[in-house]
């Protein structure tokens, strides 16, 4: 009873305030704050508030009958007795008032037309039981929606937002509802002793798990006790080896010092030497000095280049504990059947945000769920600073990645408290500049005889049919026939873009690059029915021609692709060797267009790597360019979005 006052009265003020505190016309949303009287949490009821939920009456009546069973010692007085009152035995709904037999019989005569007022028990409540409809407040409700489950008034179904819904009259409703909720109550009941039984097991689980929790403490107890006494163990033989090590050098420096000390004036060496020369006799001299001199000698060989008998520095006795932190910070509970997961790198992707998918080795996954950790690759920083996200399926959408950046991603596998150790660390890297978003354009120079486009306008596929095998007479003249273009439907005029598609691997012979707005009407409606391979600027068939036309800021660029293969076209500094200038051609290419510098780049979308970079003319816009010939297809790589991560099946 405490709670639902508590909660009624916060509500009713948070209602007055967020009416009455704003101004009229004002710019600032209304919003109030509600707290679930189920799990506490605030909930945002809009602009409306609470005026925009329905009365529960059921919980109304509930409340209100326990709180006449609260006030059952107080009496409800009559408001219209002359004093003293009496004591209220009836309440009038439509007067809103509680009277005595008496003043009620006075106040509603029979006959007249309060006669006919709705009466009950003594109650304070006198709230009218009528549920009207939140979005049209002069309306009572008298329909059932069946799509979103509410009560709806008959405007809310002739032009409101349940128009086109199902709806169902309240009787139907109310006799449906009250069958379902009373056999699910009978269902209960006669589950009586069922439910009995499980709470008596439940009541065995805790207890266990009281017991269990314990014994686990213990053992965890004893875990980290044995890894104490083995560091208390390492650490006293590493001050025991300290130790020794000082006094061998304490006492090789105390020589040191004692022999630098007799040579010191009147204190040995020095004075035997000078007491020796005061000898006259030759012979003694002689039989004295030889030796004498040899000692003497010595140490002024030592004064000459002084060097300490020992190091005073202890560098030889680091520990060095990088890796014991590592092993100690990823300390946890180990199971041997929770195998580590592994990083996919074929279906993890890059693009305008990171799709980073895992598996697990065996065939079997017990784990509840997975921490993802990254960090970005970076010379300067000293210490790495992992990024952890918890994910319940097998892949993760990170949408805050810095682009033409390389990042370090790894991932473990919990149950409970129990993990796996860390998956190998896998680096990807993302696109050099922001994706460009376009499709398919299929009002430009677009040929629907030859080309055809899915209803998406993500892919297009050469129509290899008639057309081609017409021309095919001009092959015997040694000619191919027309290449059939199209381009995206974006353009660009500044900055830095990136954009990716897929060639499909029986294609014969595309182009891709990027094109001018000043160049696309000639380049579309100019082109010939035939067309050598002489005239293609970057055919990238090796003649001389080419090095004399090439020209390094052309108004389009276009690079080959076909039959598996990538060709750089043949420039003034590409290599004359033909084998040299073909590579397998990538699952994922990537076209990098720096529209400033007047730069594109070619790339293996999978690893970021740039294949070909070349100048173009960007006087005008340019649009991404394509072309197909013979039997081929391209698919445009779509943005990674939250819902990618979603098709894994949960762990």
């Amino acid at each position: 009873m405490d709670r639902i006052d508590r909660i009624s009265r916060s509500a009713s003020q948070r209602r007055s305030f967020g009416w009455r505190g704003r101004k009229r016309n004002s710019l600032t949303p209304r919003s109030s704050i509600f707290p679930c009287p189920g799990c506490q949490r605030d909930i945002d009821l809009g602009e409306r508030g609470i005026n925009g939920l329905f009365r529960n009456f059921t919980l109304e009546t509930i409340v209100e009958r326990y709180r006449q069973a609260a006030r059952a010692a107080i009496a409800i007085m009559c408001d219209f007795c002359k004093l003293p009152p009496q004591e209220s035995t009836k309440s009038c709904m439509d007067c809103s008032a509680s009277y005595c037999n008496e003043c009620f019989k006075i106040h509603h005569p029979w006959g007249t037309v309060k006669a006919q007022h709705e009466y009950v028990a003594p109650t304070t409540n006198f709230r009218p039981k009528i549920l009207m409809c939140p979005e049209h407040e002069m309306e009572r409700v008298n329909m059932y929606c069946e799509i979103c489950r509410r009560p709806v008034c008959h405007l809310c179904k002739l032009g409101g937002c349940h128009a086109n819904h199902r709806v169902t009259t309240m009787s139907t409703a109310y006799k449906t509802l009250k069958d379902k909720l009373s056999k699910a109550v009978e269902y209960i009941i006669s589950k009586e002793s069922q439910v009995k039984a499980c709470i008596t097991q439940l009541d065995v689980l805790l207890k266990e798990t009281e017991c269990n929790s314990e014994r686990a403490k213990e053992e965890a107890s004893r875990s980290f006790e044995k890894l104490s006494h083995v560091l208390e163990e390492k650490k006293n033989a590493a001050l025991r080896t300290i130790e020794a090590s000082k006094n061998v050098r304490l006492e090789k420096l105390q020589a040191q010092a004692e022999e630098y000390q007799g040579l010191l004036e009147n204190n040995g060496l020095v004075g035997y030497a000078q007491e020796v020369l005061k000898e006259t006799d030759p012979s003694c001299f002689v039989q004295t000095a030889k030796q004498l001199h040899a000692r003497i000698q010595k140490a002024t060989e030592s004064l000459k280049s002084f060097t300490p008998a020992a190091e005073t520095t202890f560098e030889d006795f680091v520990v060095d504990i990088t890796k014991q932190e590592e092993i100690l910070g990823d300390l946890s509970f180990q199971f041997n059947g929770l195998e580590i997961p592994e990083i996919n790198e074929e279906q993890s992707r890059m693009y305008n945000k990171a799709l980073i998918s895992w598996e697990s080795p065996g065939k079997t996954d017990s784990a509840d769920t997975c921490i993802l950790e990254y960090h970005k690759l970076n010379r300067e920083e000293e210490s790495v600073i992992w990024q952890e996200i918890k994910a319940c399926s097998k892949s993760k959408v990170i949408s805050d990645l810095d682009i033409d950046s390389s990042y370090a991603f790894r991932v473990r596998a919990y149950k409970g408290s129990i993990c796996s150790p860390w998956s190998r660390e896998v680096i990807l890297r993302m696109p050099p500049a922001p994706v460009l978003s376009f499709l398919f354009d299929d009002k430009c120079g677009y040929n629907s005889e030859h080309l055809l486009l899915n209803p998406r306008r993500t892919s297009v596929e050469s129509r290899a049919g008639f057309p081609l095998l017409l021309g095919s007479d001009c092959m015997q003249m040694g000619c191919y026939t027309t290449l059939d273009y199209i381009i995206g439907d974006t353009g660009i005029a500044k900055g830095k873009h990136f954009w990716a598609f897929r060639v499909e691997d029986y294609s014969y012979l595309v182009k891709v690059g990027v094109v001018s707005s000043n160049k696309i009407q000639k380049f579309f409606h100019n082109t010939h029915d035939v067309i050598s391979p002489r005239y293609d600027q970057d055919s990238g068939h090796d003649s001389g021609s080419e090095d004399t036309s090439f020209d390094s800021s052309q108004p389009f660029t276009l690079v080959t692709l076909g039959m598996k293969k990538f060709f750089i076209p043949m420039t003034p500094g590409a290599p004359k060797d033909l084998a040299s200038r073909i590579f397998p051609l990538p699952s994922c290419m990537g076209i990098c267009l720096d529209w400033d510098k007047g730069k594109v780049g070619f790339y293996d979308a999978g690893c970021m790597k740039c294949l070909y970079e070349c100048n173009v003319d960007c006087s005008g816009i340019m649009y991404p360019a394509f072309a197909l010939m013979g039997s081929a297809a391209i698919r445009l790589e779509e943005a990674i979005t939250a819902t990618d991560g979603e098709y894994q099946d949960n762990i």
